[in-house]
């Protein structure tokens, strides 16, 4: 393998030009093992010949540091949230420059700490009703944890960010999954694929956006003028667009971040609490610590926002779950000029990829990568782990809003969910992750419930 030098840096190692065709079917059937593959093979940076593309891979906390945080303006979002953007719009996710920043500024005050301690009662209220509907199932057939970690999630994101009931509105769920199935096809096969030619797959993605554009008509008409002095997201949501010159584009605008804001505000702790739940059962002796952590701290009544920083066994399960199935699981930026990575060249309009996937595996950062150790993120263990080793929430200035919610509303899930029951995997039957634009679990996550003494 011959590393080239170009004038204002070396040209990255990687496969030759005649490996795109296995590279673009292996981005459709197994992007995490293409990932993982470049990273043994080739280090920390690669240069991957995806069909016509060239991808360029950073597999280094100094690049994931350089392209997220030190040189950020140079990098727009890149593959995967911009074919997002059909089904999206112009949401937080998926929009640039001043309307990201305008955005931003809306809904950030939703995420304060003080809000946190209020929406932590919310949170534990939803998590008891979850074991009470789970109580009903014990010694029953397999329930699907992901569907009930959905149902959860959305619960809490009506009760807290958009003061709204979401209990109502039925297959929310299913249509973001066909979104990500739509996004990913159309990232598969680069574009080619014309739009209009009716697949299935695009058919039913049709049908699934035009259900979420009329769940957020409904919540926005439901909320009507009644948006004075109120500071939910929704309400604040709907004074921004409305101010727009154009309200028309208002509208868009409106539907556009409450679309993108149901997605992100319930899919990746949904997520996040399967992988959880699924490595505790491969864990059981650990299952136990929380358990018994939960039953020592909260006894039997519900949670509060004061029993996080006690919770903290807990917390460190979450934790190591999502370094090693990080809800989002690859980040994209297209190179606006032409920069130097780590005295790597990257040409104008290059794509980059930092896996947070690889990253968090990466055997120099961390002992026994692939070993679920809650004790790893114990405060008091010292570590000279470097900061962007560990980006499970994004880096820099579009470092995921809602971090702090996410890990409160799974901490505190977790402790009242294994305090009072035990959920167990089925014999046998693997579980696979599935990337998409966020780590599922591939095909659902089935558990016996079991009632615990």
């Amino acid at each position: 393998m011959t590393v080239i030098a170009d004038r204002g840096g070396r040209i990255p190692p990687g496969p030759p030009v005649t490996a795109g065709l296995r590279l673009l079917l292996a981005l459709g059937r197994d992007r995490l093992g293409m990932m993982t593959s470049a990273a043994a093979e080739y280090g920390d940076v690669a240069r991957l010949p995806v069909g016509p593309k060239k991808l360029y891979f950073f597999n280094h906390p100094d690049h994931a540091k350089h392209v997220l945080a030190d040189n950020h303006a140079n990098y727009q979002k890149g593959i995967g949230l911009v074919h997002a953007r059909r089904a999206l719009g112009d949401g937080l996710l998926t929009s640039e420059g001043e309307l990201w920043r305008k955005q931003r500024r809306v809904i950030q005050p939703a995420f304060q700490n003080r809000r946190l301690a209020q929406y932590a009662g919310a949170v534990g209220q939803e998590a008891t009703r979850l074991v009470a509907r789970l109580a009903t199932r014990v010694d029953g057939p397999p329930v699907d944890v992901l569907d009930e970690m959905t149902r959860l999630t959305l619960g809490v994101l009506g009760r807290t960010l958009l003061d709204a009931e979401l209990t109502g509105f039925h297959g929310v769920g299913e249509s973001f999954a066909a979104v990500q199935d739509q996004a990913m096809f159309e990232l598969e096969t680069l574009n080619t694929v014309p739009t209009w030619i009716p697949l299935r797959r695009q058919r039913r993605f049709r049908r699934a956006r035009q259900h979420l554009q009329e769940v957020v008509d409904v919540l926005a008409a439901e909320r009507g003028q009644a948006v004075e002095g109120r500071d939910d997201v929704l309400s604040r949501l709907i004074l921004s667009t409305r101010a727009e010159a154009d309200p028309q584009l208002g509208r868009e605008r409106l539907r556009d971040e409450l679309v993108t804001l149901l997605l992100a505000g319930h899919e990746t702790t949904a997520s996040t609490l399967g992988w959880s739940l699924h490595l505790l059962d491969q864990h059981p002796e650990l299952r136990e610590r929380v358990r018994h952590e939960a039953r020592t701290v909260l006894g039997d009544r519900v949670p509060a926002y004061e029993d996080l920083h006690q919770l903290r066994y807990t917390a460190m399960v979450v934790e190591e779950a999502i370094r090693l199935y990080p809800p989002v699981w690859i980040l994209t930026r297209r190179a606006r000029a032409e920069d130097e990575i780590g005295g790597y060249r990257v040409p104008a309009g290059a794509d980059i990829l930092i896996c947070p996937y690889t990253l968090h595996r990466h055997p120099r950062f961390w002992a026994e990568p692939e070993r679920f150790d809650p004790e790893r993120f114990d405060p008091s263990r010292t570590t000279d782990r470097p900061r962007y080793a560990y980006i499970p929430f994004g880096a820099g200035p579009r470092f995921c809003v809602g971090n702090n919610l996410g890990m409160l509303e799974a901490t505190l899930v977790l402790a009242v969910l294994l305090r009072d029951l035990r959920l167990e995997g089925l014999p046998g039957r693997a579980v696979v992750p599935e990337p998409m634009l966020s780590l599922r679990v591939r095909g659902g996550l089935p558990m016996t419930v079991r009632r615990v003494d």
